[in-house]
């Protein structure tokens, strides 16, 4: 695994023992987190308790919404509680498992670029930060205990989920990881 130089998704309060990362799409052409969390805060649990609020603990936009490529933790991965994303039979998915939610309906579209440049280095860095394995780095498909098609069949996880030949330097003041600082000047003179 190449080096993380800082990890800028470092949560202020001890984490978790993660175990899991468990990739999704939001199955919508636009999105961010408050949208996200407006949405998820209408849902209720199996006792019919109402959702905290956003179930996922990154979303990556896709200019729709959000900044293409941006990463923003939401207060789940901020205080380090569980998930609410996983649907799963097995608890250690929302209790263990770091959601991360991609802005974009992967059944009629590919992730954009941005969007994959990000998801991978957020991927990178917290498998190298919280030691996850390759093979728990799963898309929501593999896991949920009722049928879904979630990240999409456009989702390209292999490509997600290997290695990323760039060091993570920092992100930029919309979110978007910065891995050189030609790319940084680069977004600047945009």
């Amino acid at each position: 695994m190449v080096p993380v130089r800082s990890n800028p998704w470092k949560p202020d309060v001890a984490a978790r023992p993660w175990k899991y990362i468990v990739l999704h799409h939001t199955a919508t052409s636009t999105g961010n987190v408050d949208s996200i969390h407006a949405e998820h805060q209408k849902k209720k649990d199996k006792s019919g308790n109402p959702w905290l609020g956003i179930g996922y603990h990154f979303v990556i936009g896709n200019g729709n919404g959000m900044t293409d490529g941006a990463i923003e933790p939401t207060f789940r991965w901020r205080t380090q509680i569980q998930g609410a994303h996983a649907g799963s039979a097995e608890p250690d998915y929302n209790q263990l498992g770091i959601g991360i939610c991609l802005v974009g309906n992967f059944e009629n579209a590919p992730p954009t670029a941005a969007q994959q440049k990000s998801v991978q280095l957020l991927v990178q860095t917290l498998r190298q930060e919280y030691f996850i394995p390759l093979d728990q780095v799963v898309p929501h498909k593999e896991i949920r205990a009722s049928a879904t098609a979630c990240p999409g069949k456009l989702f390209p996880l292999r490509e997600i989920a290997q290695e990323y030949p760039a060091v993570l330097l920092g992100v930029d003041p919309d979110g978007v990881p910065v891995e050189s600082l030609a790319g940084s000047l680069e977004r600047t003179l945009r």
